[in-house]
């Protein structure tokens, strides 16, 4: 039987942040969140707070006062995926990372780690946009986009390890979007780039972690060109 790799998902882990004496810890299992999606893309910026510069008679040397990375991404949820009725049941466990908590003297959220694959990133949230869509016939939210920004107050680099298995690195294909109603095999069938060297219907269910490949959600973002590790 083939040997099949497992896709890897993104995941938002309550953590204690770094510091001189020690390397950031998972603080709080049950709070970590799986994304039901894979995010398309990773937005990061890198900015440099500067100070200076006010001298008369030509240009003084500027000082970074402070350094700062923000991470930006997109997560999608539906309710259809786990059986709920309400998609906000799974987007209040994004929340969790933007609600204030009591620390010492004060109140701040818990720091997070997100992780995906070889991508990783640590902070705070600081910005959460979600949208609802597709209701109900009872006025129910069954979809869900969240927005989230994640601020580091120092500059983080990421350089990938290459992979292992000479695929490709997750979130480097780019993902089609199922119509409503269709089958993994209907969508396969209208994507014209695919070659006669394309994995099969099988294959695609399994990298994607498809339950029901004969009726896709619609919106459900799918990879047709998987990295799946068959060895022959």
């Amino acid at each position: 039987m083939a040997d099949q790799a497992t896709l890897a998902k993104a995941r938002l882990v309550e953590i204690e942040l770094s510091d001189k004496e020690a390397d950031s810890r998972e603080t709080n299992p049950d709070a970590t969140v799986k994304v039901q999606f894979n995010p398309e893309t990773l937005k990061i910026v890198y900015s440099n707070t500067m100070q200076g510069g006010d001298q008369s008679g030509g240009g003084a040397i500027q000082f970074v006062s402070r350094s700062t990375t923000k991470l930006s991404v997109e997560l999608w949820f539906d309710a259809a995926l786990d059986g709920v009725q309400d998609v906000r049941r799974r987007t209040r466990m994004v929340a969790h990372f933007i609600t204030p908590v009591r620390k010492g003297r004060g109140m701040a959220p818990p720091a997070v780690r997100f992780t995906w694959g070889s991508f990783l990133f640590e902070g705070v949230m600081d910005s959460m946009d979600e949208s609802l869509e597709l209701f109900s016939a009872d006025g129910r939210p069954l979809r869900a986009k969240v927005t989230i920004g994640i601020t580091s107050q120092r500059i983080q680099f990421h350089e990938p390890p290459a992979p292992s298995s000479g695929g490709s690195l997750p979130g480097t294909t780019p993902r089609q979007q199922a119509r409503g109603g269709e089958s993994l095999q209907q969508m396969m069938g209208r994507d014209s780039g695919r070659g006669t060297g394309a994995p099969g219907w099988q294959a695609v269910a399994t990298a994607n972690g498809i339950e029901n490949p004969r009726r896709l959600p619609a919106g459900t973002f799918v990879d047709l060109s998987p990295s799946t590790g068959v060895r022959q």
